[in-house]
């Protein structure tokens, strides 16, 4: 089965993330700004109340739940209470009958935390993996909105610790908040209740442990958040460093420069290590202090409750419910401090994410459609294009036009700009003077995905996914025949190759296709070009990287696919372009010539340059090889 193809869960454990929900989630990402003036995120208050109704009936069943907790200290202390007056009486009428309605009360709110811990974990858990799935489908729609631009300045190493780290992080968040926070807190809400009930004078007590915890959680927070934050920074370098050197593997080795990795991945991760070791133990110094502070309030607790005992202002048995109930409250009160670092950590990753969430460079995919008789004319009127934070224009008032089936290729040398006006015409970039026209219309009143499905684009280097070769031609596509595919495999000429293929179009092509040459790599990125039957065809230095034969094959495959398309051409080697309709010259972002290869040619200018270089550099190659 296709590592794309995705495995369906059993339909009642399925998840469905709504569009609707998706947008709702969002919001847990926005920052609003306080009476400071400073921009918060209350990413927890907007959590609960997204899903208020969830957390009240949760909340309800688990009081239902943990009722054995609170009714078994009761129920100890007044068959204490019951057995000590009877001996001291000597008095046993109705003794019996009390402790067997103590013992049924007892056995029946044991009893009921089968069936309510089955519901309520099963609610809390639907909540959870779905607050799960939003944030992370919400992600996913969020860099699929990001621009070219964007993703070309964001380190993937980065991109794929926030997604997967930091996303998992918030996962753990989530499930301390619903599985320990709010329990922990109507934990510590009903204690208090039940010793105010039994005694206010004991309970007066119980209300010192709350500010103490309180106090140190405010005292260690900013030190937790500081080593959180340290900690995740160092992991997303490390995250992308590791991207890196998978990268450049070829190069390492073939340069036996395998040492230098080691050592240099060693000096990140070590560095990693001891942030890591910095947080965990301002976690342990954190935890200890509360385990210390709430043992002893404890054994005080227990001896004040004897010697109220020894005065007669309380039975002997509410010495064991003050125990208990004072003993809840210190637990809870110990597992939401202790719950700090995973709050810390996981609200660190929410900053994290919310960089993605609130990056602004995404393209603006509006507009109305495109006729439904799209022709592919392209007319670029006086169009300029300069990158952010950069002075000089990498397009300079460009203007030309392409007929309908037109192939206009476009050459110059590097830095040029030929690239730039191909990532402006598929839409990746806006320009930021000037205008371009498709079918007499600007680009920027087209929706972008809908126009996009009319074009097709074959880059310098071939990106395949692991999959078949079926699989890699037909990428995105529901729905299409065995004769389209036939003939796309047929017209980018991979039929040349098929017979050393073990499995034929189900061949695996291996990690990014390496068990593929380049010629043939290349020549699949060709076919699934063509299958999709585009009215625009983009061939962006497709030939550069290959050798002179793969060059040949790979060249006869663009010749079968480009009649009947408007077609452009970024080319290296000039001698690929000698039947192109026009051809544009760059030089530092200008059109420096226009015309036909032989009108250029003849000119002896820019072009006529550039050839002889070609010449050059293809003779000297010829010489080299032999």
């Amino acid at each position: 089965m296709s590592k794309r193809k995705r495995n369906s869960a059993p339909i009642k454990d399925q998840i469905t993330v709504g569009e609707q929900e998706l947008i709702t989630y969002q919001s847990l990402f926005s920052s609003e700004e306080s009476k400071s003036k400073k921009a918060k995120n209350n990413f927890i208050g907007k959590l609960l109340k997204i899903n208020a109704w969830q957390i009240i009936l949760t909340s309800l069943l688990y009081i239902v739940q943990a009722a054995p907790v609170y009714i078994m200290p009761i129920c100890s202390a007044n068959i204490i209470n019951i057995v000590t007056e009877a001996i001291k009486t000597g008095n046993m009428d109705g003794v019996y009958l009390q402790l067997g309605i103590n013992l049924g009360v007892l056995a029946i709110s044991i009893l009921q935390n089968v069936p309510t811990t089955i519901l309520r974990y099963g609610i809390v858990s639907k909540l959870i993996r779905k607050i799960s799935a939003s944030i992370k489908c919400m992600l996913v729609r969020k860099l699929q909105l990001l621009s070219i631009t964007y993703h070309k300045n964001m380190q993937k190493g980065k991109v794929q610790s926030k997604f997967i780290k930091d996303t998992e992080a918030i996962d753990t968040f989530i499930t301390n908040l619903f599985q320990s926070l709010i329990p922990n807190i109507i934990s510590v809400i009903v204690a208090t209740i039940i010793s105010l009930y039994t005694s206010w004078m004991v309970s007066l007590f119980f209300v010192v442990i709350i500010p103490i915890n309180v106090t140190l959680m405010v005292f260690c927070r900013k030190k937790l958040r500081m080593a959180a934050r340290d900690y995740r920074v160092k992991t997303e370098i490390m995250s992308a460093r590791l991207n890196t050197m998978m990268v450049m593997m070829p190069i390492t080795k073939s340069h036996g420069l395998q040492q230098v990795e080691i050592n240099d991945l060693d000096h990140t991760i070590t560095d990693l290590a001891g942030s890591g070791i910095k947080m965990d133990r301002r976690i342990a110094n954190f935890g200890a202090w509360v385990w210390v502070i709430n043992v002893l309030l404890k054994s005080i607790c227990f001896v004040f409750c004897a010697y109220l005992a020894l005065k007669g202002i309380i039975g002997v048995g509410e010495i064991v419910l003050f125990e208990s109930m004072f003993s809840q409250i210190s637990n809870s009160v110990t597992a939401l401090v202790n719950c700090l670092p995973i709050f810390t950590t996981g609200m660190e990753s929410v900053r994290s994410v919310a960089e993605i969430m609130h990056a602004t460079d995404v393209e603006k995919d509006y507009g109305k459609p495109l006729s439904p008789c799209f022709e592919g004319n392209i007319r670029f009127e006086n169009v300029f294009y300069k990158y952010p934070d950069t002075t000089e224009y990498a397009v300079d008032n460009l203007s030309f036009e392409a007929k309908k089936g037109e192939c206009i290729a476009f050459v110059g040398a590097s830095g040029s700009g030929k690239s730039t006006v191909m990532n402006l015409l598929i839409g990746f970039m806006e320009v930021t003077a000037g205008k371009i026209f498709i079918d007499e219309k600007p680009l920027s009143e087209y929706k972008l995905t809908q126009y996009r499905s009319h074009i097709s684009v074959v880059p310098q280097s071939s990106i395949l996914f692991p999959g078949t070769i079926k699989e890699n031609i037909t990428y995105g596509l529901a729905h299409i025949t065995d004769e389209q595919i036939n003939k796309a495999v047929e017209m980018a000429n991979i039929t040349e190759f098929m017979p050393l293929l073990p499995k034929g179009l189900d061949t695996d092509v291996g990690e990014l296709g390496d068990k593929l040459s380049g010629g043939q790599r290349q020549r699949i990125t060709i076919a699934r070009a063509l299958v999709r039957n585009p009215r625009i065809l983009i061939l962006d230095e497709a030939t550069s990287a290959l050798d002179n034969i793969s060059e040949l094959h790979v060249q006869k495959a663009i010749s079968n696919s480009i009649a009947g398309r408007t077609t452009f051409i970024v080319a290296h080697r000039l001698s690929t372009i000698r039947d192109a309709d026009k051809i544009v010259v760059m030089d530092k972002g200008k059109c420096v010539e226009f015309g036909t290869y032989e009108e250029l040619m003849a000119k002896k200018g820019k072009f006529y340059q550039l050839k002889q270089l070609s010449e050059m550099e293809t003779n000297s190659a010829g010489v080299e090889i032999e």
